[in-house]
């Protein structure tokens, strides 16, 4: 198969599933705000790593924080489908601004609810809540070891 015909035929199928998501999900899947990394170096940075085996979707979500805790940017590294990708920068964006605490009660009902995921993409919801706890508690656990 040519490139142009490879190009054409995964363009097609890009369109014919684009019209099955939310508009909230592909905006969030075509215009991430908060791709990227943070310096894993600094002291208040907090790094989450989490992944599904079974479908094979990556997640990195980083978040830094001020002097009172309070998550001042937040920042992701997918590996996954548009869900997935879509999941993480919508968590990254209700994150910013919170507390510790106040972000750990983001759930993954609440983000599938706001993408309108399908059944068989919840999964990609659960990695972006799973991603949030993991970058708090490595936080807090780089803290409690430096005292």
């Amino acid at each position: 198969m040519s490139i142009g015909r490879l190009a054409s035929t995964l363009y097609t199928r890009y369109q014919s599933h684009s019209k099955s998501y939310h508009s909230h999900l592909i905006q969030n899947f075509e215009s991430p705000n908060n791709a990227g990394a943070l310096d894993k170096n600094d002291p208040n940075v907090g790094t989450g790593l989490v992944g599904a085996p079974a479908c094979g979707d990556v997640m990195k979500l980083q978040i830094k924080v001020d002097d009172a805790n309070k998550i001042i940017d937040s920042k992701f590294k997918t590996f996954g489908c548009g869900a997935a990708i879509a999941s993480s920068n919508i968590a990254t964006e209700w994150i910013k601004g919170k507390d510790l605490n106040d972000a750990l009660n983001i759930s993954n009902q609440d983000i599938a609810q706001h993408l309108k995921l399908p059944p068989v993409k919840l999964h990609c919801s659960m990695l972006a809540e799973d991603a949030i706890k993991a970058a708090v508690n490595h936080l807090q656990s780089s803290r409690s070891d430096k005292t």
